[in-house]
């Protein structure tokens, strides 16, 4: 199994497929999610909401796409949000410089680099251009947010980059709305965009992204004053410190230890690992890398990025940062807006801890790792956990006559409002039983002519091949049994 095969799954079965691809100057790094990836993506998100929205009792907002400039002068986007890009001197290509750098000479050089170190490292290595062999004028920062221009003046706006400012712009409204009490999540879910230079891979990098995300807001003197942490002190997560790889520790030991800077950070990312393990990504294969000086992000004090292993190597899911008062602070001074609170009849401003989530990036691992090759079968299926598959269940006619026809539509129309069922009457029966297999619906049930004689179905298991007769009216409680959240 490896990424092309993933990619032609992805395509024949209606999970993802290129924008305005019928068009020659359609743009790289715009994907479109078919029906069985508006299916998976759709339940994805509702166990996200699930998991640690419901669990942790967040509140979720839904904000604008597109943010006045103010927004992005308090934030530091419109200054410090660029990569380091180069342009060839002989044919202009451009590329990203640390990707580039990267790939012909394996020096790593970090994108928060000075751009002296860049063009230092190109001259020394020899680095030319891969199309044309011409050499590089000096590297130069590019600015990846999308401007707008809003009303008959064009006035300045922007793109969102990440979803999150919204809800540090929006947090007093909401604090004292809400009646929030410290600490409190806010989450959103929703497009954000990026004029990425070298969109590539599909879902792997766009420029139109989903993300999820959520800030904690939380008394900086009170890290380790955190309710429910014993609901998950014993549970193990995978630390990668200094390039050493830990092996699966307990978020307790991790604490204690000084692996993990205090109970909040650990209790967020043992939320983190439990929701994703209920995903069917193998966390075995998964790692809490704790990122350098030089790789976070301008506003982490702290940060580690959740990140698992794939046939095109370790993928980052979820970037986790605690952000200390800066996001606050910033909008603060720019906006002349109080973001104090009261917390303990003491005056506080919070700091954030965020988990930006890549929706995108976490759909394709869990194809990758839930795609299986059963070579005994002649068959490729998608083991997906059954609360998260495109289709719940096939409803298939041994044939399309004696009446079987009828008696399939009379079954599919009492289960289709409740499930997401999918009816199918062509072809032969083995056929549609791979069909159904490689979008990974756990269940397939078959009519046939024993059951106009005593209304029993055979219902097919999807990993196992199994099968067995059930009655009709058995149907729902044994579809709702094999489908329901754990």
């Amino acid at each position: 199994m490896n990424y092309d095969q993933i990619m032609q799954l992805a395509l024949e079965r209606g999970f993802y497929f290129p924008s305005c691809e019928i068009y020659s100057d359609a743009q790289a790094g715009f994907w479109e999610y078919g029906p069985s990836g508006v299916s998976l993506k759709s339940k994805f998100i509702e166990l996200w909401r699930r998991e640690l929205v419901r669990r942790d009792r967040m509140l979720e907002i839904d904000g604008s796409q597109i943010m006045s400039q103010s927004v992005f002068v308090a934030s530091g986007h419109l200054s410090s949000f660029a990569d380091p890009i180069i342009t060839c001197q002989k044919c202009r290509s451009i590329f990203r410089a640390d990707k580039l750098i990267a790939e012909i000479t394996s020096v790593v050089v970090p994108e928060s680099a000075e751009l002296e170190q860049f063009d230092k490292v190109i001259a020394e290595k020899d680095v030319r251009c891969p199309k044309c062999r011409g050499n590089f004028d000096n590297a130069k920062k590019f600015n990846m947010m999308f401007k707008v221009g809003i009303g008959p003046q064009s006035e300045a706006a922007y793109l969102r980059p990440e979803t999150c400012q919204s809800i540090f712009v929006d947090f007093p409204r909401l604090y004292k709305t809400m009646r929030g009490r410290l600490p409190i999540g806010i989450a959103q879910i929703g497009k954000s965009f990026r004029n990425e230079i070298s969109p590539r891979q599909s879902l792997l990098r766009l420029r139109e992204f989903y993300q999820a995300e959520i800030e904690v807001f939380c008394n900086p003197d009170k890290l380790n004053d955190i309710d429910g942490f014993s609901e998950i002190e014993n549970t193990e997560i995978r630390l990668m410190i200094d390039d050493t790889i830990i092996k699966p520790v307990t978020c307790k030991e991790a604490v204690e230890s000084g692996m993990l800077p205090n109970k909040l950070v650990a209790y967020y990312l043992a939320l983190l690992v439990e929701f994703y393990q209920k995903t069917g990504i193998d966390v075995n294969k998964s790692r809490f890398r704790k990122l350098g000086d030089k790789e976070k992000a301008f506003y982490a004090s702290v940060a580690f990025d959740f990140e698992v292993e794939t046939t095109i190597g370790w993928l980052e899911l979820v970037a986790c940062n605690y952000r200390s008062d800066y996001d606050l602070k910033s909008h603060g001074n720019v906006s002349k807006e109080k973001f104090e609170v009261l917390h303990d009849n003491v005056k506080v401003l919070p700091h954030v801890f965020e988990l930006s989530m890549g929706i995108d990036r976490s759909l394709y691992t869990i194809l990758e790792h839930n795609y299986k090759e059963d070579k005994d079968n002649d068959r490729i299926f998608l083991s997906l956990k059954p609360y998260l598959a495109p289709i719940h269940v096939g409803v298939l006619s041994l044939v399309k006559k004696d009446g079987l026809a009828e008696k399939t539509e009379e079954i599919f129309s009492k289960i289709k409002r409740k499930y997401d069922a999918f009816l199918d009457h062509s072809g032969a029966i083995g056929r549609r039983y791979r069909r159904l297999d490689e979008v990974g619906a756990p269940l397939a049930i078959t009519i046939d002519h024993q059951t106009l004689q005593d209304d029993t179905v055979t219902i097919r298991i999807r990993d196992s091949m199994e099968q067995e007769r059930i009655k009709i009216s058995d149907l729902d409680s044994h579809i709702t049994k094999a489908t329901s959240y754990p």
